[in-house]
């Protein structure tokens, strides 16, 4: 059986939250990681991982920018022929002045383009990019990080949020049709409301109506995500592909 040193792990939007949760979760599994983010923290979260020992670089990363994910082969130089892995968690949820997210007829545009643009576009380009040393191996494991916005209705996310996550979930879905003769799995896990800093940033009134139809009675952490990931990424998920896992502690019942 082929070790998790043998099979790099990239996770995208890893300086915190979910991400940050996965990578460390993975590289505890044995797993070389790099961390992707497009903002500085992503250096001291893979450098946290270095301190205990374990094998992790970051690097910076705009999913949405077309020549800087081309450039991942010569960014990750000799790793890339290990890539095996494959996180797509970069997301943005824009909220307005009340912490809200804006209702579509007072949604700007731009706003609406630019989370398309990180959600789903981003995770697209980067799949796009990173597909070629998966085939080669003929093994590979791609993860999209969704939500329960595209599982159900939101009182929380914006339209944009839940239309990106919602086309993610098919963007899944096509790609382990196309995939899977080439060994890779592609598989969603759809989050309930996670403790993350992107949560912290809507309303605690907000939070606390959500939390009130958790049949589990509390909030997600992003180690709860993390486990799921890990058996997504490994062997033991082998026959697993196109399937979408839901973790909120029963907040959604498909």
């Amino acid at each position: 059986m082929t070790s998790g040193q043998d099979r790099l792990a990239l996770i995208t939007g890893a300086a915190r939250g979910i991400g940050a949760g996965i990578a460390a979760r993975l590289a505890e599994a044995g797993h070389p990681v790099v961390l992707a983010d497009v903002i500085e923290e992503v250096e001291a979260t893979a450098g946290a991982l270095r301190a205990r020992g374990l094998s992790a670089r970051a690097i910076r990363l705009d999913v949405a920018d077309d020549e800087a994910v081309a450039g991942l082969p010569a960014v990750l130089g000799r790793d890339w022929d290990r890539l095996a892995i494959l996180v797509n968690n970069a997301g943005i949820s824009p909220k307005g002045p009340d912490g809200r997210a804006r209702k579509v007829r007072d949604m700007p545009a731009e706003e609406w383009r630019r989370v398309l643009a990180v959600n789903l576009t981003g995770a697209f380009l980067v799949t796009q990019a990173c597909l070629p040393p998966m085939r080669a191996r003929r093994w590979g494991r791609i993860i999209m990080l969704t939500s329960q916005a595209a599982r159900a209705k939101s009182q929380i996310a914006g339209a944009h949020y839940a239309a990106a996550k919602s086309g993610l979930t098919g963007l899944a879905r096509s790609l382990a049709v196309e995939c899977g003769p080439d060994g890779i799995t592609v598989n969603s896990i759809a989050p309930g409301r996670i403790d993350t800093p992107m949560a912290r940033g809507t309303t605690d009134a907000a939070n606390a109506a959500f939390l009130a139809n958790v049949p589990l009675g509390r909030v997600g952490t992003p180690a709860d995500v993390a486990a799921v990931a890990a058996f997504l990424a490994s062997d033991d998920a082998g026959y697993l592909t196109g399937a979408t896992l839901d973790v909120g502690g029963g907040s959604f019942m498909p």
